[in-house]
């Protein structure tokens, strides 16, 4: 949230001032939450995060959190992170409930979900353009007729 501010007055003056704090739009929102998604880090609980109170568990505040790939920096508290990839949506899979995408059709003009791209799944696709005559029951007639 940012904090905005508005002044009333005479002539510009600064008699009054009249702040609020607003929430950003829409689309900013949407453009932070898919910037955080694109770098999400994949990350696994170290072991050491659980201290022994009794014969209870007792958990701390904030848990490490080590990448799962060794060499990248651990995430800071803003960022998104995830614990298991998630199941290959390309390929089908009845314990998930998965059709996967094999066999669909797409739009190879599209950039949007029907995309081959996307819908293919980098595995290529082939185009084909058919010609159909079909008869109709068309009649001419002379403009003025």
């Amino acid at each position: 949230m940012t904090r905005e501010c508005k002044c009333h007055g005479m002539s510009g003056s600064c008699t009054v001032k009249t702040c609020w704090m607003r929430l950003p739009t829409f689309r900013e929102i949407g453009d932070n939450l898919k910037e955080r998604f694109d770098k999400a880090s994949r990350v696994r609980v170290n072991n050491d995060f659980r201290g022994i109170s009794g014969n209870k568990y007792k958990y701390k505040k904030s848990m490490p959190l080590e990448t799962y790939e060794k060499g990248y920096p651990s995430p800071t508290s803003t960022d998104l992170i995830f614990f298991e990839e998630s199941p290959d949506f390309c390929v089908a899979n009845p314990k998930y409930g998965l059709m996967g995408t094999e066999g669909r059709q797409c739009n190879a003009s599209s950039i949007s979900v029907d995309s081959c791209n996307l819908v293919c799944c980098d595995r290529g696709y082939t185009t084909e353009e058919i010609e159909v005559t079909e008869r109709c029951n068309c009649t001419f007639r002379w403009c003025c007729e």
